[in-house]
């Protein structure tokens, strides 16, 4: 693979690739380059709630080039979930990979994760499964149920505060 630099990539280009986190685009000069996904913040103009432990969610699209997780009864509201929340999903979680194709995890049960914290025009919103692989939840294949297992402990101090805080947007 060669960058928008014309330079070999990285295995470290070729992982995020693979999770999804970046995108491989033509450039006009015939190149391939990186383009930097959509970040969470398509879900400005939804209304949002706080996850419930034992409530019943399932991945949908919000018309906003992003997917997240909804209440089946009502998808209008994105529910949002705080890092370290643990899901269970019916079947085993399939998404799209980079390259459009889909594919499937495995496993039936991830914790949510925010990564990417501090770089703007990223998705931050993933699932982290047992075996250490992260996939973005806008990745996720629409129609997904899945059940909230545990939220995470209330943060007790600054660090826990600031771990647990949604990513802000300045712009």
């Amino acid at each position: 693979m060669i960058t928008d630099r014309g330079q070999k990539a990285s295995g470290a280009v070729r992982e995020l690739m693979r999770r999804g986190v970046i995108s491989v685009s033509i450039a006009p000069w015939g190149l391939l380059g990186q383009e930097f996904l959509d970040s969470d913040y398509s879900l400005h103009s939804v209304r949002t709630r706080s996850a419930k432990v034992g409530e019943k969610l399932i991945t949908y699209n919000f018309g906003t080039s992003t997917r997240g997780f909804a209440a089946p009864e009502d998808c209008s509201v994105a529910v949002c979930l705080l890092p370290g929340t643990e899901l269970a999903f019916e079947m085993p979680v399939k998404y799209q990979t980079a390259l459009m194709f889909r594919t499937d995890t495995s496993h039936t049960v991830a914790i949510f994760r925010k990564i990417n914290r501090g770089v703007l025009h990223m998705n931050h919103d993933a699932l982290e499964f047992p075996d250490g692989e992260i996939v973005l939840l806008t990745r996720l294949c629409e129609g997904q149920n899945a059940a909230v297992l545990t939220l995470p402990p209330q943060a007790k101090t600054a660090v826990e505060v600031e771990a647990q805080q949604r990513v802000t947007y300045a712009g």
